[in-house]
């Protein structure tokens, strides 16, 4: 039976690789957070399919029917369910990290593992709500008959753009939260904001062009206009905007692993 042997110090020479000798307790993880929303529930399924079908209608009625936003030749359902997809993703990625820590505080505190493990697992459950969507959006597209265009192979790419937008700031909220436990109420109101700044129930391309770059600071807006111009060809991709929201995913990323592993080392006192 392999032995390991924490030496001072050697935690921190070897973090990286630990990352890849802790991947059993990483997958555990994941397969507790799993089993906890969906065994023996149908509440768990039906809530990840409730979650975007809801805003759905409501995006439908009041922004498609009544104030008639355009939809670049697409059915307006299928319009906002496009961008419902990654927001919903970003949304429950969020309060899923940033969460975490405080949620798992008796493991961190008995325990060494590289505490990155526990984050990321969180990020699984998001991405099985993600897949159980898209079974739904599959229904909408055989619905309304329609053909997804050629661009949908780029659709991969940008679900990992979705997945480090949401990992960024989901460390920076875990690591804050940690330290001052007020910033779980902060997740919420993000969540609840952005819904309504980011391109959701209409397409960028609405907001004036000189605003457009700075619009695009919001890193969802590309991740958004990727999935759009992915599933529903809608028009061309704005590059600038895609250019961005890229860069900035990759700013909260760096900043984010930066924050959480200089405070890591402390979780386990102040939790």
């Amino acid at each position: 039976m392999s032995r390991l042997i924490i030496r001072a110090g050697r935690a921190e020479r070897n973090y990286w690789r630990d990352l890849w000798r802790y991947r059993e307790l990483f997958l555990m993880l994941a397969w507790r957070d799993l089993a906890v929303r969906y065994r023996q529930t149908i509440i768990g399924v039906a809530w990840a399919v409730l979650r975007p079908l809801l805003p759905l209608v409501v995006f439908s009625l009041l922004f498609g029917r009544l104030a008639k936003f355009p939809s670049d030749g697409v059915p307006y359902p299928l319009f906002v369910f496009a961008a419902m997809l990654p927001w919903q993703f970003f949304a429950s990625a969020l309060s899923e990290v940033g969460g975490s820590l405080v949620e798992n505080e008796r493991l961190i505190s008995k325990i060494y593992f590289p505490r990155l493990i526990v984050p990321a697992s969180a990020l699984i459950v998001s991405l099985v709500d993600f897949l159980i969507c898209g079974v739904l959006l599959v229904g909408l597209l055989a619905w309304y008959h329609f053909v997804p265009p050629w661009q949908i192979v780029t659709l991969p790419g940008f679900i990992a753009l979705a997945f480090f937008a949401a990992l960024g700031p989901g460390l920076l909220l875990t690591t804050l939260n940690v330290s001052y436990r007020d910033f779980r109420y902060v997740i919420p109101f993000i969540v609840q904001v952005g819904l309504y700044v980011s391109p959701v129930g209409f397409g960028s391309g609405v907001v004036p062009e000189k605003w457009r770059l700075l619009y695009s600071l919001n890193p969802m807006v590309g991740v958004i206009d990727g999935f759009r111009w992915a599933i529903c060809g809608t028009g061309a991709l704005y590059w600038p905007s895609l250019v961005v929201s890229v860069a900035v995913t990759a700013i909260l990323l760096i900043a984010g692993v930066t924050a959480f592993r200089k405070m890591e080392r402390n979780f386990a006192d102040v939790i």
